[in-house]
C-alpha cells in the first residue's frame, strides 16, 4: 500500500514537467538575449552596397562591446539613456553596423571611412582623406551577376587607408553622381561611412538619405561571416540548400 504524497500522481508529474520546460526555455530566451545585447548579434546582409566584401545572402556576428553600448544596443533602442558606455573610438576601415540616423531604427552596415575631425572628399571617382589621395591598386575583375543572370565583369580595386587596413572595392560606372563630391568635415562624435561598392551605395556621401552617423547609432562591428547562401534555393526546397551554401565563405573573417 502506498502511502498519502509518497508518490506524485499523473496529473502532478505532467503539471511538473510542463513548468520545468516553460522554465528551461525563459531561461534560454532570456540568456540569448543577454549575449545577443552584451556581445553577439547575426545581422543578414540584403543589399549589394557592400560587395564584393559582403555579398547578398552573407549572414554575419556583429560584436555589440566592440564600441561599447548605446541604446541601440538594446531591442527596439529603447530610449533608457543617452549616449554611450564603455565606449571605444572605431578604426579607419571597419565594417560597422548602425542605426540609420533618419529613423534610428533600420539596420545599415557601411565601411568607416572618416573619423571626427576627418575630411572626406571624391574626385574622379578616387577618395581622397585629409586632402591625400588614398593608395588604390587595380586588381582582377569581378563577375558581377544581375537579377536576370547576366554576368559582367566590373573593374575591382584595392584600397589601403592610412592605417594600414586594405580592402576591395568595385567602380561600376563611370562619372557617376558619387565620383565627385564636396569635402565633408567630420564633426565631434560622428563618423563618415562609405560601402564598398562605391557607385551603388547610400551612404555619408547622401546626406538626405545617410548622412553622418552619430557615435550613439554604432551598434557593433561586423567580425565573422558563419554562413552565406546564394539564393538559388527557396526555403522549402530542402533537398537544393546544400548545393546554394557558398562554402567557401563560411567563417570568413571581416577584419583587414
Amino acid at each position: 500500500m502506498s502511502r498519502a504524497g509518497s508518490t506524485p500522481v499523473s496529473g502532478e508529474k505532467t503539471k511538473g514537467g510542463i513548468g520545468e520546460t516553460v522554465r528551461t526555455i525563459i531561461y534560454a530566451v532570456l540568456i540569448a538575449g543577454v549575449i545577443r545585447t552584451l556581445a553577439f548579434e547575426p545581422f543578414n546582409i540584403p543589399s549589394e552596397s557592400m560587395l564584393p566584401t559582403l555579398l547578398v545572402g552573407d549572414y554575419l556576428f556583429v560584436s555589440k562591446y566592440a564600441y561599447g553600448y548605446s541604446r541601440h544596443s538594446l531591442p527596439w533602442s529603447p530610449p533608457l539613456f543617452s549616449g554611450r558606455i564603455a565606449d571605444s573610438t572605431p578604426e579607419r576601415g571597419d565594417i560597422a553596423v548602425f542605426k540609420l540616423p533618419r529613423d534610428n531604427a533600420t539596420d545599415y552596415i557601411k565601411r568607416i571611412i572618416g573619423l571626427p575631425g576627418d575630411r572626406i572628399q571624391m574626385k574622379e571617382g578616387r577618395l581622397y582623406l585629409n586632402g591625400e589621395l588614398v593608395v588604390r591598386t587595380r586588381i582582377g575583375d569581378f563577375a558581377y551577376t544581375d537579377g536576370f543572370g547576366n554576368v559582367y565583369f566590373v573593374p575591382q580595386y584595392e584600397e589601403k587607408l592610412p592605417n594600414g587596413v586594405t580592402y576591395k572595392t568595385l567602380d561600376l560606372l563611370r562619372n557617376s553622381v558619387h565620383d565627385d563630391t564636396e569635402e565633408y568635415l567630420v564633426p565631434p562624435g560622428h563618423y563618415f561611412t562609405m560601402g564598398d561598392n562605391r557607385d551603388n551605395s547610400l551612404d555619408s556621401r547622401v546626406e538626405t538619405a545617410v548622412g553622418l552617423v552619430p557615435a550613439e547609432n554604432l551598434v557593433g562591428r561586423a567580425e565573422i561571416l558563419f554562413f552565406s547562401t546564394d539564393g538559388s534555393a527557396r526555403w522549402w526546397e530542402v533537398w537544393n540548400w546544400p548545393f546554394a551554401v557558398r562554402y567557401s565563405r563560411l567563417f570568413d573573417g571581416l577584419r583587414s
